[in-house]
């Protein structure tokens, strides 16, 4: 059977790397990213027919319909990789702007959470059920930088997400599991 990933931050960086790996594999890929034009290169480096769904992962409204859309053309979600994120520019936390905290917030934790919570919904109803979610915490959780507040509260609370999904998935045949890429 023919396994199906999902794959957030999927236009550049590690997100284009670990979906030609996976297409490698015979994966089928949902590329996901905020960029059309990035996904599109990602795709064209891939052998195989893959989804492009170009998405705020921070909007549940677009989560919902990225997953809506893996439905629709595969049927099922095998594995969701985590990865979108960005950072901001190294400043004092007093100087950090709340649209700043918020924007880094809702890409590198609510994005992840919103996909989490549609990959389980999905991994519980499909048959055969269950898959599994990969998180993208980071070195930063446990080794900040200076001037690195929101990011590294974010890839902290990552690893608070995994291990509470890997809980909360057990009984349905889905596990979770993290890497921290450092520098």
């Amino acid at each position: 059977m023919t396994k199906i990933a999902m794959i957030t931050g999927a236009g550049s960086g590690v997100g284009r790397a670990v979906a030609q790996a996976l297409a490698n594999q015979d994966w089928r890929l949902a590329l996901v990213g905020r960029k059309r034009e990035a996904l599109e290169e990602t795709a064209k480096s891939l052998s195989g027919d893959h989804l492009i769904a170009p998405a705020d992962v921070g909007d549940p409204a677009a989560v919902k319909g990225v997953f809506a859309q893996i439905k629709d053309k595969f049927g099922r979600l095998d594995m969701l990789f985590n990865n979108a994120g960005m950072g901001t520019p190294a400043i004092p936390v007093e100087d950090l702007s709340f649209e700043q905290w918020q924007a880094i917030v809702g890409v590198n934790l609510t994005g992840a959470f919103l996909c989490t919570q549609e990959a389980i919904r999905m991994m519980k109803a499909q048959t055969p059920r269950g898959g599994r979610i990969i998180n993208n915490g980071s070195i930063s959780a446990d080794r900040p930088r200076p001037h690195s507040a929101p990011y590294t509260a974010t890839k902290h609370a990552i690893t608070g997400l995994t291990k509470s999904t890997i809980l909360d998935g057990r009984p349905f045949d889905i596990t979770a599991g993290q890497i921290d890429i450092g520098n």
